[in-house]
């Protein structure tokens, strides 16, 4: 049968993304207004903590379709090759939103903004213990060398495996030979990726962009729960893709079976977040050391209960009994519903991350702004996404033709 090969982006498409920018400018011009050229530290924390949390939060979720790729190329796994384009176009967003990112996490480092990171104030950390402690890697040089050298890292990798793929597109692999030697090279570089990744993502990025916030306190779980966070959210963003594209008559040899393996992994990494969710608050509720609890205390009982204890039942509950069973894996609407309800439940797991400590004042009151303005932010970062995965799954067909392990994807089952 003939296939639709190449996307073709409906005005429509176009026309939500570009408002929900325009949403997310005004956002940023209102909270600009109201707390970033204001004279106080706290009010202007305010305003660079709302684009810390969005911009670091959607890097990770687009990033996580690289990682997506690059763990199942290093499985030999076959069954996603018949959406693989939809991941590369996502991952194809990680330099536009690693520019947006890094300028803003630079931008709080030496701008003074020692609301959000206390260790950026030399001053103040001479007068720390445990800050000077800490200053070997919490100081804005190394915290800059890394965030520069991360994002390029990330970009460059992920740009060099969207150009294996794509390689092969008008070149066929004639012999079993450079067949094997292009699996080959396709696994080497994912395993390349993967290290990088492991170095970041799962160890010592986290630690700088988001707990370095609440300098006292650490937790050895922190990586591993910021990445199950936004790896999970990432697979949903896959997700609702994959729906779109099959709602507009693209992605014909995509089925119900692969649909029913990404709500698979939806409602996996759902679980496997919870239990790292458990852990950390479940050890550090029990052993309740003063320094390890002054993290937990605005989050479960004061300030941020309520957000605290929304995004569990979000981020828990709705997956556990919406995605159980096999049909609701299968159905359209349920996993667009619960695809959204994730994205949106991770992103108030964030905002529960960032906000508290920026947010208490110098009274010691902790109090919780006005969410509509972080919401209409998030929305921009949407639309910017949207715009961006649209405009690249233009540039090539969305079937990676002559790849080695298609015909494993089209014959797929579970």
């Amino acid at each position: 049968m003939s296939i639709r090969e190449n996307f073709v982006v409906p005005k429509r498409y176009n026309t939500i993304a570009i408002s929900l920018m325009v949403v997310g400018i005004l956002a940023i011009v209102g909270l600009y207004v109201t707390s970033g050229s204001k004279e106080s530290e706290h009010e202007q924390a305010r305003f660079w903590a709302s684009l810390l949390q969005n911009s670091v939060y959607f890097l990770l979720v687009v990033n996580a379709s690289m990682f997506f790729i690059c763990a199942t190329t290093l499985a030999w796994g076959g069954w996603q090759m018949a959406f693989r384009r939809v991941t590369e176009a996502i991952s194809a967003v990680v330099p536009v939103l690693g520019v947006i990112c890094g300028a803003i996490l630079l931008a709080v480092v030496f701008g003074g903004q020692h609301a959000i990171y206390h260790w950026s104030d030399a001053h103040h950390v001479e007068g720390d213990p445990t800050l000077l402690h800490k200053k070997g890697f919490l100081n804005p040089v190394f915290f800059s060398v890394v965030t520069v050298l991360t994002i390029l890292l990330w970009s460059v990798l992920g740009w060099k495996m969207r150009q294996l793929s794509r390689s092969l597109d008008n070149n066929p692999l004639p012999t079993v030979e450079e067949r094997k030697k292009y699996i080959w090279k396709n696994t080497v570089w994912a395993a390349v990726y993967i290290v990088v990744f492991s170095l970041t993502v799962m160890s010592s990025l986290p630690w700088l962009w988001l707990m370095s916030i609440d300098a006292h306190w650490y937790s050895t779980m922190y990586s591993w729960y910021t990445f199950a966070s936004t790896f999970v959210a990432g697979v949903a963003l896959i997700a609702l893709f994959v729906v779109f594209l099959k709602n507009n008559g693209y992605l014909e040899y995509t089925n119900n079976e692969h649909l029913h393996d990404i709500g698979k992994f939806m409602f996996a990494f759902s679980v496997f977040w919870t239990y790292l969710w458990f852990s950390q608050f479940m050890l550090i509720w029990y052993a309740n050391i003063p320094e390890e609890t002054v993290y937990f205390k605005p989050r479960a009982e004061g300030a941020y209960s309520g957000i605290f204890w929304l995004m569990f039942l979000i981020n828990f509950l709705a997956p556990l009994l919406l995605l159980m069973t096999r049909g609701a894996k299968r159905n359209y609407g349920t996993i667009t519903f619960m695809a959204l309800l994730i994205i949106f439940g991770h992103w108030l797991d964030f905002y529960q991350m960032v906000f508290p400590s920026p947010m208490t004042d110098e009274k010691g009151v902790t109090h919780v702004p006005m969410i509509l303005y972080d919401f209409g932010v998030a929305l921009g970062f949407v639309g910017l996404i949207m715009f961006s995965v649209g405009r690249a799954l233009t540039k090539a067909p969305l079937l990676a033709k002559n790849h080695p392990f298609i015909k494993e994807s089209l014959i797929h089952h579970t």
